[in-house]
């Protein structure tokens, strides 16, 4: 929904990256101390009950971290090795981001929506989980009404405004946030069934489908 935003973004951030280049700091570099800051923000203010700067703190450091696929392209340094390292590092921001919510709802007593909260993580990551998979699989999977950017900024306004003392916002948001991820799971499963339709699995894959679901690796062909 949000990337519609995004050329108005990167022209925003071009310059910033254009200046970054210019410099020892590395696109791998930049990511990581992104996600450390996000991380530490989380896991320390969130817990303590210091949800405003701690959304603060997480909003910076993820808007800063936008910088990353920027600087990768000015540098000339994109590649798989970014791309992987990238994807895993959001889903390690984004489990802080929701671990530190539920830890926060627990002490406070509010077991019930931490509850929403852990369910909003394991959706989101299998949100993410489609996307991959399919991608893997050769087969476009780039639809869903709350993508990663969305789900951290309906999460952490609710935070926000909850840490100024906002009543009742945090519970709306994350249940909106965990209705919004289910029907994108939604709709990336059907995305990808309608897409693999019209697409054969290659065989180097689908000699792998006994081991994706569990099961005994494929026999082999009788000689």
């Amino acid at each position: 929904m949000l990337n519609a935003l995004r050329p108005a973004l990167t022209r925003v951030l071009t310059p910033v990256a254009d200046a970054l280049a210019r410099t020892p700091v590395t696109p791998n570099g930049w990511h990581i101390t992104g996600t450390a800051g996000v991380v530490a923000g989380a896991l320390w203010l969130f817990p303590t009950g210091h949800l405003f700067a701690g959304t603060m703190v997480c909003t910076g450091f993820v808007l800063a971290d936008m910088l990353d696929g920027l600087l990768a392209r000015v540098k000339g340094t994109t590649g798989a090795w970014g791309a992987f390292l990238d994807s895993t590092l959001d889903r390690i921001g984004d489990a802080a981001v929701f671990a530190g919510l539920t830890i926060w709802l627990v002490r406070t007593g509010r077991d019930g929506l931490a509850v929403v909260a852990l369910f909003c993580l394991v959706a989101g990551l299998l949100v993410s989980y489609a996307k991959a998979r399919a991608e893997g699989l050769g087969v476009r999977c780039d639809v869903g009404i709350a993508e990663r950017t969305e789900r951290l900024l309906i999460t952490l306004v609710a935070a926000g405004l909850t840490g100024l003392g906002v009543p009742y916002v945090l519970a709306i948001g994350l249940w909106v946030l965990a209705v919004l991820s289910v029907v994108t799971f939604g709709q990336r499963v059907a995305a990808v069934r309608h897409g693999a339709a019209a697409r054969p699995v290659p065989p180097v894959l689908a000699g792998k489908h006994g081991r994706d679901h569990g099961g005994e690796p494929d026999a082999p062909p009788p000689s």
